[in-house]
């Protein structure tokens, strides 16, 4: 019997998490068990009481899950600049996927003109690669807190192959251009293509050219195809019928991006849209992300703004002042409609109370909705969910409003996505997957981050372990940056 046990779990490990209540990740209740790292990785699940360890933490009344993985992100340039990411590390997130709405770090060449949303991005400039193994590099010498899986965007390719001239669909020769820079990419560790339809730089572009795109995916396992739908308010089922159709005729993997149905006249179109992505489920792999917010946020534009009730600029290239101010406050002062506003403030960014909480939760309950933050590290005063959306969906709706139970909302931001975005190392508590784990309690977790102080960190995080590294515990960050690039793996699909 000695022998079994020495062959399954060590004599001693680098670290000992002791009396937690384990939520796994797969969806199954919580049970009571000790952890045991050793390096990077997890080498023993269960009573572990005699194990040596170097270093041993009590985590009596405490909850112990997976790292959280942020599967719809804009992090590509703040990984480089802000490497710390002290906003994903703080609400216990530990990977994040970047290059969601079409625009990404790699593959993309720089250059004067380009549209919406190219402009609302910090550090485009300063840290945009023209090949992914290039980005990589970039990770690998200056590693952040947190791990990375990259996708690929559209609207990136198109402005590298295009130029400015986006207002247009793409002919044949520069589709193949695209397909061999999306291949190669793919190739250096891409975890797919990701499209963002509703902006100027890829409205022009039709089904037939996204379809060849996302057709290249099936050259490369674990990929995923992620859309940012061409219209998330009156048309917002027909944009969904798109995107179906679009994964269908690829036949690759389809993630909706943080899916909404925009602007009162659409409030309750998440019964329709859901029932669509359930048919389509019975024919191919389908998920969708969602953020736990009734605002969303985006480059300020004049299609956008129609839709909401009230706007915050959250920043103004030629206005500064105007930060943080309520867009009809702005246009009111200046005598001029709420459009004409909008045009002398851009470039800028913009939040939209444009959604109603009947949809967001019935979205957040979907079996296949993962959650994303989309937030936009680097702006001024961003939206809240950049430094809350974890600790609120785990304390506002799974703890207080019952939305679902904890280990469900826990699956939803650990193993369901590590398994839609081809990460089979990671997003569960077992023996061999990465040590990426969070220590929260359970009874005192909530996001602080609000409209009017975005950037406040969220309270009941514990620790934060980054492949066997502790990142964070008893309220500081670490100094600790143990985050990689995650290259393509064999990945394990479904809803687990």
């Amino acid at each position: 019997m000695r022998e079994t046990r020495k062959k399954l779990i060590p004599e001693e490990c680098d670290f000992l998490i002791c009396n937690a209540s384990v939520i796994d990740g797969t969806g199954g209740p919580a049970r009571h068990a000790d952890v045991a790292i050793a390096g990077d990785q997890i080498v023993g699940v269960g009573d572990l009481q005699d194990l040596r360890a170097e270093t041993v933490v009590d985590a009596a009344g405490l909850c112990l899950a997976p790292g959280f993985i942020d599967v719809h992100t804009h992090d590509d340039w703040a990984l480089l600049r802000t490497p710390d990411m002290p906003f994903k590390i703080t609400q216990g997130v530990t990977t994040v996927v970047a290059g969601n709405c079409g625009i990404s770090a790699a593959p993309f060449r720089m250059q004067e003109g380009l549209p919406d949303p190219f402009n609302v991005v910090p550090g485009l400039k300063e840290f945009s690669f023209e090949t992914v193994g290039a980005y990589c590099q970039a990770i690998t010498e200056s590693p952040p807190a947190v791990n990375v899986r990259l996708l690929v965007g559209h609207s990136a390719l198109r402005a590298t192959v295009m130029g400015p001239d986006l207002n247009r669909p793409a002919n044949a020769d520069e589709i193949n251009q695209m397909a061999d820079l999306l291949d190669l990419a793919l190739g250096e560790g891409a975890a797919g293509l990701s499209s963002g339809l509703d902006y100027p730089a890829a409205l022009e572009a039709p089904l037939d050219e996204i379809v060849a795109l996302a057709g290249v995916l099936r050259r490369h396992k674990g990929t995923v195809y992620a859309t940012h739908i061409r219209d998330e308010g009156d048309t917002v089922v027909d944009a969904v019928k798109e995107a179906l159709t679009t994964g269908q005729q690829a036949e690759v993997p389809l993630v909706l991006s943080h899916h909404k149905c925009c602007g009162h006249r659409n409030f309750g179109k998440s019964k329709i849209t859901l029932a669509m992505i359930d048919e389509a489920r019975r024919a191919g792999e389908v998920a969708l992300d969602v953020y736990p917010y009734v605002a969303s946020s985006s480059a300020l534009m004049e299609r956008f703004i129609g839709a909401a009730k009230d706007v915050i600029v959250i920043w103004s290239a030629p206005h500064p002042d105007c930060g943080g101010r309520m867009l009809d406050d702005i246009a009111a002062d200046w005598g001029v409609t709420r459009e004409e506003a909008c045009t002398r403030l851009k470039p800028a960014g913009a939040v939209y109370f444009d959604m109603d909480e009947d949809d967001v939760q019935r979205i957040m309950q979907h079996p296949a909705a993962m959650i994303g933050s989309d937030g936009l590290p680097g702006t001024e005063k961003p939206h809240p969910r950049l430094w809350g959306t974890f600790p609120r969906v785990l304390g506002h709706y799974a703890r207080d409003l019952k939305l679902f139970s904890l280990a469900q909302a826990v699956h939803k931001m650990t193993g369901l996505s590590a398994a839609k975005f081809g990460m089979s190392d990671r997003g569960e508590i077992a023996v061999g997957k990465k040590a990426d784990l969070v220590l929260f309690d359970a009874d005192e977790i909530a996001d602080h981050a609000d409209f009017d102080t975005p950037e406040r960190p969220s309270k009941g995080i514990h620790t934060v372990v980054v492949n066997g590294q502790v990142a964070f515990t008893n309220g500081l960050q670490t100094s600790g940056r143990a985050g990689r690039f995650l290259d393509n793996q064999p990945n394990l699909r479904g809803d687990q």
